[in-house]
């Protein structure tokens, strides 16, 4: 069953569906992105340096024997190379086997001190992340463009970005609109106020962890049961066919091969299935009182989100 896509404002078409590959052990990602691609259908892989899995995802696409070209490759700029975007860009495709990345993210907002104590989360004396607070987000985005004119990548965008960053911090300097804006977006973090925003902007959003995290209280959540039952559903196809019906592009993970069968299958089937009123159904659980954000990073900066802990109460 091929996953229906979702264009871009660039005319790129995104599958709507993808593997992500976050705490994916590397010796289980390869098997993982192997047998999504050659056995399930998946055409779409969301990778990120950050994941320290690259090289394993790349050799799962190889072992797929699925041509490059038909599938859509994701990764992420890490924080600490928000000064070298080519150079982190190389690294990632040397590490995937593959000259060219369908979409590349900046993963966070945030510089790190590239010369701190850590390659990938430095820290200060006091144990905060070491962030450089005077780099603009726009410099960085200046040198995603770049990438973007020279055909290394196909489209570009962000993660974590919040309505107040994109409008002071990145729009306003841009020449590229991003493509994407990647966030944490799922039944108790439905982030309706920001997706509203996306769309008047031609930003596609995604949604990493759809199922929310390990030990989701998602996966045992009343409203999404009833309707899953109703629809002769499981409740992961609910919270999953949810989104996909919104048009959000949604990345699924797991390592286990009957569940990256069935949170495929199972979110195209509940997508076709979920009426209007099971959508606005869904849309209000949050509201009611299971607001709730599941990644909250320790990040010493206000990244302008609502229902942040600590931030914009």
């Amino acid at each position: 069953m091929a996953s229906p896509t979702v264009k871009l404002n660039n005319g790129v078409e995104i599958p709507i569906l993808g593997l992500g590959t976050w705490q994916s052990k590397p010796n289980e990602v390869t098997n993982a992105v192997e047998h999504a691609l050659k056995e399930v259908g998946y055409r779409h892989i969301d990778c990120a340096w950050a994941y320290g899995n690259e090289k394993e995802v790349g050799e799962g696409i190889r072992k797929s024997g699925v041509p490059r070209s038909e599938i859509f490759i994701t990764s992420k700029l890490w924080s600490t190379h928000h000064q070298r975007v080519e150079a982190a860009l190389d690294e990632t495709l040397a590490n995937l086997g593959t000259d060219y990345l369908d979409l590349y993210l900046i993963h966070w907002p945030v510089h790190l001190n590239p010369n701190g104590n850590h390659p990938s989360f430095p820290t200060l004396p006091d144990g905060k992340r070491d962030v450089l607070y005077d780099w603009k987000i726009k410099d960085t985005w200046a040198q995603m463009e770049a990438v973007l004119k020279k055909g290394k990548v196909r489209a570009i965008g962000v993660s974590n970005v919040s309505k107040r960053i994109l409008e002071t911090e990145l729009l306003p300097y841009a020449t590229v609109v991003p493509a994407v804006n990647q966030l944490e977006i799922h039944l108790y973090n439905p982030q309706h106020n920001l997706l509203e925003y996306l769309r008047s902007k031609g930003i596609v959003a995604q949604a990493y962890s759809p199922l929310g995290s390990t030990n989701s209280p998602l996966l045992s959540d009343e409203t999404a049961t009833e309707i899953a039952s109703k629809h002769g559903l499981q409740t992961p196809d609910v919270l999953l066919g949810y989104l996909v019906a919104k048009d959000i592009v949604t990345l699924p993970k797991s390592v286990t091969p009957a569940r990256i069968a069935s949170n495929y299958t199972g979110a195209l089937a509940a997508a076709s299935k979920l009426t209007k009123e099971d959508i606005e159904k869904l849309d209000g659980v949050a509201a009611a009182g299971k607001q709730k954000r599941l990644i909250t990073p320790p990040w010493p900066v206000d990244l302008g989100f609502e229902n942040w802990p600590g931030q914009n109460p």
